[in-house]
């Protein structure tokens, strides 16, 4: 039941993949947005159909400049603009069909989870929100890069920035890489899981522009988890070699509504096998209890 939508964003397009309920009720419907540089190809079917399955509405969808969506220059990340496709995103969801507008859940994942993170402090009309192996702390974040890679990454994204000041083209840097290389992410787990992940996505490109660094390192939802009422589950995996799981438990402590569920994996083992499985169980019990779809 999975359709392409568009909807616009600051006069771009967004693209969208809608799972329509089965039921004939209006349901819930969670909307789903992937981590740092990543597509809706890569791996968000997955996630988006098991909430189809058991009675859900999904909408998954690639920020703009990424993947099927609009926007340019191509690859570029902003917190701010991404922020606005949310936003987007869930207005949008509200008005497709079977779609109950009062009952919209949030699931980001990585540097979507922190979105979803900060989603859930600022806005009060969410029914709950998922944050899968969350980002939450770009200092955090950026102690797990090689002080010699950060050192290289820092100085593309100073050329970077100043070739936007002089409207050039971005001057660009890898999402994932090997050990050694230069890279936003090079933990050893990281470029094995992209090739993964993104087997089947033909739209993702392996690169963004280098600012996207400084928007990480200044990026910190999990601080502002203490003003979060809305129901909210974070996925923590133990042994994340990029979200350090010591910092995010720390942050997420600081709010009574977040339920946290350690999985003793690393950041990238969640998307696939039975740590994927275990964890769309745990999600699916949340969602039944917090949101439950109609009754047949």
């Amino acid at each position: 039941m999975r359709t392409t939508v568009t909807f616009e964003v600051d006069g771009s397009t967004v693209e969208g993949w809608y799972y329509a309920p089965p039921g004939t009720e209006p349901a819930p419907v969670v909307v789903l947005g992937h981590g740092l540089g990543y597509v809706k190809s890569a791996g968000l079917d997955a996630f988006a159909q098991r909430f189809n399955d058991a009675g859900y509405a999904a909408l998954a969808f690639d920020y703009r400049s990424f993947g099927g969506s609009g926007g340019g220059p191509r690859q570029v990340l902003s917190v701010r603009s991404q922020l606005r496709d949310w936003d987007a995103a869930i207005a949008h969801a509200r008005t497709l069909p079977g779609v109950d507008p009062a009952r919209v859940v949030v699931w980001g994942t990585s540097f979507g989870g922190g979105h979803a993170l900060t989603l859930a402090a600022k806005r009060h009309d969410l029914a709950a929100a998922i944050a899968q192996c969350p980002f939450t702390d770009g200092i955090a974040s950026l102690r797990t890069i090689p002080p010699l890679t950060s050192l290289k990454v820092t100085w593309l994204a100073v050329r970077d920035l100043v070739s936007r000041l002089l409207g050039r083209d971005p001057v660009y840097v890898a999402g994932s890489g090997q050990p050694g290389t230069t890279a936003l992410m090079t933990a050893p787990d990281a470029k094995p899981a992209m090739d993964v992940l993104t087997a089947d996505a033909p739209d993702f490109e392996n690169r963004m522009a280098a600012r996207a660094a400084v928007e990480v390192m200044l990026y910190g939802p999990g601080r502002g988890a203490r003003r979060i009422t809305t129901p909210t589950l974070a996925a923590v995996c133990d042994r994340d070699s990029v979200a350090p799981s010591r910092t995010t438990t720390r942050q997420l402590a600081r709010s009574s509504a977040i339920e946290v569920h350690h999985h003793d994996v690393g950041h990238f083992d969640i998307y696939v096998g039975e740590p994927f499985e275990v964890a769309v169980g745990q999600y699916l019990a949340f969602l039944d209890r917090v949101v439950p779809v109609p009754a047949p």
